[in-house]
């Protein structure tokens, strides 16, 4: 076996098959190797080493993309909620107020959970970050 072929399969192998589901991790928003401490220092801190298992969580980042589906998913929710109110024909503060509260709470919710979701994600896939070749290395 080529150096080539031993370092692509050191960097896809994973040393034990991992026991928490992702989704179950993100949903209850816990450690993505355990499953049973809390992800986060507060409400969107992501803790740097897990309390039960001690695993290092430092790498852990879900970049934009979890703001952009609690930004799009809960536009949607939103407006619909509105045109809903609307129809209903409360008074315009009423509808203000309920629609505040609804965009506040929803996104803070929404956006722990898609963090968390993302986070465990991408442990689960051993996620890193790009590296360019210096092209010397040709499959043959």
């Amino acid at each position: 076996m080529s150096d080539n072929q031993i370092n692509k399969n050191s960097e896809t192998d994973r040393g034990k098959p991992r026991s928490v589901s992702p989704y179950k991790a993100g949903f209850t928003c816990s450690c993505p190797h355990c499953g049973n401490s809390p992800l986060y220092n507060g409400l969107l801190d992501v803790k740097s080493r897990c309390d039960g298992c001690g695993f290092d969580l430092s790498d852990a980042d879900a970049g934009d993309g979890a703001q952009v589906f609690v930004i799009l998913i809960l536009g949607a929710i939103s407006t619909l909620v509105g045109v809903f109110l609307y129809n209903l024909g409360l008074p315009k503060w009423a509808m203000m107020l309920i629609l505040i509260a609804v965009i506040a709470g929803g996104s803070i919710w929404m956006l722990r959970i898609f963090k968390a979701t993302l986070i465990a994600l991408q442990f689960h896939h051993d996620a890193r970050q790009g590296t360019l070749n210096d092209g010397n290395d040709h499959d043959s």
